[in-house]
């Protein structure tokens, strides 16, 4: 390269970086340095044409070759091994294959704001740290500067794309280095993580200013009385603890609460009582444990729970509404007080895929089956992993719908596969759906907002922004064992506090909808009250339609 050369670079950078100094002040430091490292990346680039990686050099163990781009590009799409790569044939697996060609589709309107954003979240600086190791001789810079420059060049992420748009002729990588890091590379739980600005930017709000003559998130007047019952299903061998919550003055739908996997019904003991203080009935079950190994050494997450339990599990409430419809008939303090000809879901996690298959979601095992079949560990989050365990079912569509239930809630539902492209499409009631943006275990984007998206209306979205899968459980009942074995710090008690008071106002609200008194509690299904409980530590959203912008997303994702 000429000095001439190397001068036009070093001004065209020096030019760049006091662009930079004009940026909005939106940007934040950690913004600034990508946008740095882009800058003088593409100013390189445009400077010194064909300044991109084109080799790599593999090194494993003692063994290290130079390998051209083409070739590894080659073996992703075909599976053909070069005679350069025949040294690392061994470990050039099927597994390998689809890491290298798994892939982020980004909107080419808003790709850079995705990738600025996976990159400044947790998880994103985690995997940069890692890929250092990996990759030695760049610096943390340079790959950012590879994954902007991805972002930018080709509408997406992978692997092969980054190596490309690193501004270096040649790469080093340490082979056993990046297998060991594969596992981090989970693109369902970063486009959760991405989306999770877009949806605080894009949510309409209503502002703050929202007054009403009374509070439904507040307790109500009547008096709540609670009491257990076991009921045992003779015909399934199952057990069945069932704590019912009314009052005196009992009216309106029956609710029926759902616990999610391993979770017990004091799960949401706090919003049982709150819907029994202002009138309703409400039934909180628990299912029989259904575990198959508790060892986490020896489990086989394909079988996390039989597959007989997507049956059994919405059997069980169907059960429990026959039994209750007997006692509502019989004499006793609970006669005419079980409303089970409507009835109201509210399920949570596994729970939420019950509730919405009962309100007439189909299954749809074959595509499950599919994706379980053709998913790798960059395409599967701990949800799907729960799901697949449905695929031992013998049915190829399902349909569970039982017509008393009239209103489906479902709170961080674990639904991404089980229902498929369509099934969604058949539900026959107003639902209500939870997303909590720092879910990892039911991650918000293929969880809750691309299943969002097929539902018909009515329906509502709630969105808590920056709320984990247990954020809504009882603060003082629930606990134990499944908060223990989360593999993420779970973000519950009082910090999310406004989060579980906008559910108890809003559930009562949602449920009132299908009485006299629903023109008296729709504006709490509203923005603006989802907006007056708001703060800048927990953002709430309630929406009944998506962004255009995400929407979009989705027609451009692989995972619908």
């Amino acid at each position: 390269m000429t000095h001439w050369h190397r001068t036009t670079i070093v001004k065209r950078s020096l030019r760049s970086v006091e662009r930079q100094k004009r940026l909005p002040q939106f940007l934040n430091p950690f913004s600034y340095s990508l946008f740095s490292s882009l800058s003088i990346a593409l100013a390189v680039g445009a400077a010194t044409p064909g300044l991109t990686a084109e080799r790599l050099n593999l090194r494993l163990g003692p063994f290290e070759q130079s390998v051209s781009i083409g070739d590894l590009e080659r073996f992703a799409k075909t599976g053909e091994v070069s005679s350069t790569l025949q040294l690392y044939a061994p470990v050039l697996t099927p597994e390998v294959r689809k890491l290298l060609t798994s892939r982020l589709q980004l909107d080419p309107n808003f790709g850079e704001q995705i990738v600025n954003d996976l990159l400044k979240s947790p998880s994103g600086r985690q995997l940069l740290s890692s890929l250092q190791k990996a990759v030695p001789e760049l610096t943390v810079e340079q790959i950012q500067a590879g994954f902007w420059l991805a972002a930018r060049q080709a509408n997406g992420l992978d692997a092969i794309a980054v190596f490309k748009a690193i501004p270096q002729e040649t790469v080093t990588i340490d082979v056993s280095q990046a297998i060991g890091i594969a596992s981090q590379l989970n693109f369902s739980y970063w486009k959760s993580q991405a989306v999770s600005s877009l949806l605080e930017r894009s949510l309409k709000t209503e502002g703050t200013d929202f007054r009403s003559s009374f509070d439904p998130a507040a307790l109500g007047a009547e008096l709540v009385q609670q009491q257990t019952l076991t009921l045992y299903d003779r015909a399934r061998n199952r057990s069945l603890p069932v704590d019912l919550y009314w009052s005196g003055k009992t009216q309106g739908s029956l609710v029926v609460l759902v616990p999610g996997f391993e979770a017990n019904r004091k799960f949401l003991a706090y919003l049982a009582r709150h819907l029994a203080s202002h009138g309703l009935t409400v039934a909180a079950i628990e299912h029989p444990s259904t575990s198959r190994n508790s060892s986490p050494i020896s489990l086989n997450l394909d079988q996390l729970v039989p597959a007989k339990e997507f049956i059994d599990r919405p059997q069980d409430i169907r059960f429990i509404l026959d039994e209750l419809t007997r006692l509502n008939q019989e004499s006793g303090s609970l006669q005419g007080k079980l409303n089970t000809q409507q009835v109201t879901v509210i399920g949570h996690s596994l729970g939420g895929y019950e509730a919405l298959a009962l309100a007439g979601a189909e299954l749809n095992l074959d595509q499950l089956r599919q994706f379980c079949q053709s998913s790798n560990l960059l395409q599967r989050v701990p949800a799907d992993w729960l799901q697949c365990a449905a695929t031992g079912l013998s049915e190829h569509r399902l349909s569970l719908r039982d017509p008393r239930v009239g209103q489906a809630i479902a709170l961080n539902p674990a639904i991404g596969q089980i229902f498929g492209k369509s099934g969604l499409s058949q539900v026959a009631t107003p639902t209500l759906i939870l997303t909590g943006t720092d879910d990892t275990l039911a991650p918000a984007f293929s969880q809750q907002l691309q299943p969002f998206a097929q539902l018909p209306n009515p329906k509502y979205l709630l969105t808590a922004i920056g709320s984990t899968h247990l954020s809504v459980s009882d603060p003082t009942s629930f606990g134990g064992a499944i908060v223990q074995g989360t593999l993420v710090k779970e973000r519950r008690g009082q910090d999310v506090e406004p989060l579980r008071r906008l559910l108890q106002g809003v559930s009562l609200a949602f449920i009132k909808q299908a009485s006299p008194e629903a023109k008296t509690y729709a504006p709490f299904l509203t923005s603006a009250y989802a907006q007056s409980l708001s703060s800048p530590a927990l953002p709430l959203r309630l929406n009944r339609e998506l962004p255009t912008n995400l929407t979009r997303l989705f027609m451009l994702t692989s995972l619908l």
